[in-house]
């Protein structure tokens, strides 16, 4: 008959071997952790491990351990772990002799039950300390990484997202593109951004506003990128709003632009809409930085430049029709251009024969606020007749006022003229 005890360490190494199978620990740790557990079982009834053999069948749940006892003369024994008599070590092998070493198998009741419930619970807490390293090593390596995991929990801060395999990984509301919305149970993809151990639990940060996101949707859109034909130099982005890509390519038959773009934008597209629309500029590399500049500014066409290289900033100037364009909505067009080419870039509007009849906005202070001031200011509108020749419908498109805000200023812009 099997005594209870063994029943017991056999189900402890099958209850290991099944969480061997879940959570992919290998079979070599395995094994290690299961006999570590159990020579400081050993330790602790016979004060020393040396003398003992482990063997352990983690497919079987088998585990047996056996005791190499040194063979002396009858009342010669000084230490009953190391030593064992003539006679008695002819109980287990009838032809052994003296000198030679007998070998028994340790019964597992010489542990007793208790000894076995609290190792079972020493192995388990060692299996969640090696899972979490592993998590940990294994996120660590993939930092840089495109994920795709499942919505498991939304807080007001942050989402929880379920890899594959079930582990925990947490995408911040500040990594998260501003027009991102998700339910429980969508799918969501995002790189791994950080890694860190926070008492003693690894913590997977994932993004979505990274360049490198973007950089890793091109690697999967554009074979060219992935194969090296194709280098990507530089990103930036205003998530959900606008990015620059500036690339190159080694191989003058290769168009860089055209390779990323796609026949109809269809390469582009894909990653415009993973984005949330996020408008994406992509202009081919030049070390001429006046020509960096002009293609960084795109779709503005500029008129001249003056580079300060020394301060590493640039005077751009161009025609009164073409400085909202430059600037961009709410001034990501040229925040994002100063970025991509390393230079602090100031616009001009050139003088179309000077008109003195001309009004500063800050000479209207007494009379419309400052943040509206400041709003026209950011596109490029700094004079009354440069608010005038722009359409209500692009005021309102390229800033954050209202219709009915644009029709008064602009009645009080024409006043001045009446």
């Amino acid at each position: 008959m099997t005594s209870p005890q063994i029943l017991t360490v056999r189900g402890l190494v099958d209850s290991f071997s099944e969480f061997k199978e879940f959570k992919n620990i290998d079979r070599a740790t395995l094994m290690r952790v299961l006999e570590e557990v159990f020579r400081n079982m050993l330790k602790k009834r016979y004060g020393d491990d040396s003398n003992f053999d482990i063997i352990i069948n983690t497919d079987q749940g088998d585990l047996e351990i056996y005791r190499n006892r040194l063979i002396v003369d009858d009342g010669e024994v000084e230490d009953e772990n190391l030593q064992i008599s003539i006679s008695d070590a002819r109980k287990i092998e009838p032809d052994y002799e003296i000198g030679e070493e007998a070998i028994d198998q340790v019964p597992m009741d010489f542990f007793g039950r208790r000894n076995i419930l609290a190792a079972r619970q020493t192995l388990m807490t060692k299996v969640l300390e090696l899972e979490k390293d592993e998590l940990f090593r294994k996120y660590s390596d993939r930092i840089g990484e495109i994920v795709t995991g499942e919505v498991y929990q939304i807080w007001k801060k942050e989402i929880m997202v379920l890899d594959d395999e079930g582990n925990e990984l947490i995408l911040p509301k500040n990594e998260m593109i501003p027009a991102d919305f998700y339910k429980k149970g969508e799918a969501l993809k995002a790189i791994v951004h950080e890694v860190s151990m926070i008492n003693g639990s690894p913590k997977i940060i994932l993004s979505r506003t990274s360049p490198v996101f973007l950089e890793k949707l091109m690697e999967l859109e554009v074979p060219e990128i992935l194969d090296g034909l194709i280098t990507i130099k530089k990103i930036v982005r205003e998530p959900g709003e606008r990015a620059k890509i500036a690339v190159e390519s080694y191989d003058d038959r290769i168009d860089p632009v055209g390779a990323c773009v796609g026949m109809k934008g269809s390469r582009i597209h894909g990653i415009v809409r993973e984005l949330r629309n996020e408008n994406i500029d992509v202009i081919n590399f030049t070390t001429n930085i006046s020509l960096f500049i002009q293609r960084a500014l795109n779709p503005a066409k500029i008129s001249s430049i003056t580079l300060d290289e020394t301060n590493r900033k640039a005077n751009v100037f161009l025609s009164p029709d073409q400085v909202s364009l430059a600037i961009g909505k709410g001034g990501f067009n040229i925040r994002l251009a100063s970025r991509l080419v390393g230079y602090d870039i100031e616009v001009y509007r050139e003088d179309a024969g000077a008109d003195d009849s001309d009004i500063d906005l800050d000479e209207f202070a007494d009379e419309i606020d400052s943040w509206i001031i400041d709003e026209l200011k950011s596109i490029g509108l700094d004079t009354a007749k440069s608010v005038l020749e722009v359409s209500n419908d692009d005021l309102v498109n390229r800033t954050e006022l209202e219709e009915e805000t644009v029709i008064e200023i602009k009645k009080i812009l024409q006043a001045e003229f009446e």
